[in-house]
């Protein structure tokens, strides 16, 4: 089995923090349009906000990559490379980046002013994919990552136990909110927050106890990266 390095095992750790650092700051800096805003306001609103909805975007795209590092780091940590939820944990990685590319293409299409119902066509487009962020994109990613953790030494196991139980959160939201065609703010903020609070928690663990494991040592299986035997 591969392993990683302290310092690699690291890096993976603070590009977890640094893509959830990003991906709340481009919610902060590109907070969309007012609700029932019709085509004409829309268009204005995006020439207004242009570099701001260019700038987020950028973060939004950029910023879930990092996590997949952070993600798929801790498969090789868990030694779960040629397991079901390891492959299945790839699996939601490359399904959370689709959905959240198609959104970013509707972000920068609300900026293009012809045809003249542009703006209008990319804001339904943004309203319908973040259907698929509950459906299936952080489910797919967070269910499998979470039983590698419980079958590992890599992290906590509350962490493990916390992801299924978003992952299941995230999957009772998709069901709940199907029927509107607009994902409720309320939903969309505390589904975005609360797992925030989640990869941060991860990543800072893993960062502690890589910074504390032996210098010399290669992390396998996670039991080094942890430092303390089975958490």
């Amino acid at each position: 089995m591969r392993m990683l390095t302290r310092r690699a095992a690291a890096w993976a750790a603070v590009s977890g923090l640094a893509g959830t650092c990003m991906i709340g700051i481009s919610f902060a800096i590109n907070t969309g349009p007012p609700a029932g805003a019709s085509g004409a306001q829309l268009t204005a609103f995006g020439q207004q906000h242009y570099d701001t909805i260019l700038w987020g975007s950028w973060l939004q795209a950029v910023g879930p990559v990092l996590i997949v590092v952070f993600a798929l780091a801790v498969v090789v940590l868990a030694g779960a490379t040629a397991r079901l939820a390891g492959w299945m944990t790839l699996f939601g990685a490359a399904t959370l980046m689709t959905v959240s590319l198609i959104e970013i293409t509707g972000y920068i299409g609300t900026l293009h002013t012809s045809p003249a119902t542009m703006a209008e066509t990319s804001l339904a487009l943004i309203h319908s994919v973040q259907h698929l962020w509950f459906i299936v994109a952080a489910p797919a990613l967070l269910l499998p990552l979470g039983l590698v953790i419980l079958g590992s030494g890599v992290l906590p196991r509350v962490l493990g136990y916390l992801a299924v139980v978003l992952a299941a959160g995230y999957v009772l939201a998709g069901v709940l909110t199907l029927t509107d065609l607009t994902v409720p703010p309320a939903v969309q903020i505390s589904a975005g927050f609360v797992p925030a609070l989640w990869w941060l928690a991860a990543a800072g663990t893993l960062l502690t106890r890589a910074r504390q494991a032996p210098s010399a040592a290669g992390l396998p299986g996670g039991v080094a990266a942890a430092g303390h035997g089975t958490a």
